[in-house]
């Protein structure tokens, strides 16, 4: 839809990137209203792993939006160049893309168009999600919508997306999972070059588990994937913020080598250049108590809630010395009886 340049802020004096949209798509009004909602929904995003939205406008009949200039190139090149991930390569960048994509499902949107391309990544391995441009509002999704136009890319979107049903956050977490799958694996789960063939395949195709393409891939790190890969969004994670969560359990628990990966903050994201933020606190799962043998522990990836220890039980010390002042009031009245007794029934 559009070209995007590296331009010069002369007032501000510091690089952006200035995306401008292609002439022939000018004149159609549906796109340039598509093209403004675009910027209207990133403006409204602040969070270090979304990028920034300067301006937008009108110049010369073409429309344009000024937005943060990011440093790198995107996942989708690096994917290319790079070839297959190592799990501690792959974790933290889609950690940071739940992030930005879970802070956008917070704020009421979807994005849509989930995939590599749209996914910037920094030197310093720092990850920001751009191109809301097919993003819709929450509140503007009816659950039984049909569409004959599908929107996204058939490389990456969700089952429901290719069949033109309703999109929610639980499409772009198939997405999301798409991408980990493609980094893990160093191939797509779908391969065609027919369009129509990739929406069948998301739709009715089971992907082929990870470990068949790296066995180096821990079972639970694959089931994570394949239930993120689940035909019925109700069998996915809800939202991209969950599946985020999970990964970052997942490095901490199973993997001691990953343990560098903070957990997902529980304060509301900063102005600052922080590389992983959310808003939903990490449940730490619990020890299990060696006198309960038979409950199972936590497991991060099937969603099992933690098994609590029962807290050791307390002596209740003002119950006890009623106990015994009773007894003593009781033992004290027993000779008291027994004279009564005696002095109204003499012995003959």
């Amino acid at each position: 839809m559009a070209v995007v340049y590296k331009a010069w802020d002369l007032r501000l004096e510091r690089y952006v990137a200035l995306k401008l949209l292609r002439q022939d798509f000018s004149n159609d009004s549906s796109l340039s209203e598509r093209f403004r909602l675009e910027a209207k929904a990133a403006a409204n995003l602040s969070h270090p792993n979304i990028v920034t939205v300067y301006d937008f406008g009108l110049d010369d009949g073409r429309l344009y939006i000024v937005i943060e200039y990011i440093p790198g190139t995107d996942l989708k090149t690096m994917i290319k160049h790079h070839g297959r991930f190592a799990i501690d390569e792959a974790i933290p960048l889609i950690v940071q893309a739940c992030a930005g994509i879970g802070y956008a499902h917070r704020a009421g949107l979807v994005h849509c168009d989930v995939k590599p391309h749209n996914m910037l990544v920094t030197p310093d391995q720092r990850l920001k999600v751009t191109d809301f441009g097919i993003a819709r509002a929450l509140a503007s999704i009816h659950p039984d919508e049909k569409n004959e136009v599908v929107w996204g890319s058939p490389q990456y979107f969700s089952p429901e997306q290719a069949a033109g049903a309703a999109p929610s956050p639980a499409s772009d977490v198939y997405s999301l999972g798409v991408i980990l799958y493609e980094m893990l694996a160093g191939r797509l789960p779908f391969i065609s070059d027919d369009p129509a063939e990739l929406a069948r395949m998301h739709r009715e195709v089971e992907p082929l588990p990870l470990r068949r393409f790296n066995p180096a891939i821990p079972e639970p790190l694959e089931q994570i994937v394949l239930k993120v890969l689940s035909k019925e969004p109700s069998a996915r994670y809800r939202s991209a913020d969950q599946l985020g969560r999970i990964l970052v359990n997942f490095s901490h628990q199973a993997d001691p080598f990953l343990a560098n990966i903070p957990p997902i903050s529980a304060q509301a994201p900063s102005q600052t250049p922080t590389v992983l933020t959310a808003t939903v606190p990490v449940r730490q799962a619990s020890t299990v108590s060696a006198t309960r043998p038979n409950l199972p522990p936590h497991n991060p990836f099937t969603g099992n809630p933690p098994v609590e220890e029962e807290p050791p039980a307390e002596i209740d010390w003002g119950t006890i010395a009623l106990g015994l002042l009773t007894a003593l009031v009781a033992g004290g009245l027993i000779p008291f009886w027994i004279y009564i007794w005696f002095t109204l029934n003499p012995p003959h």
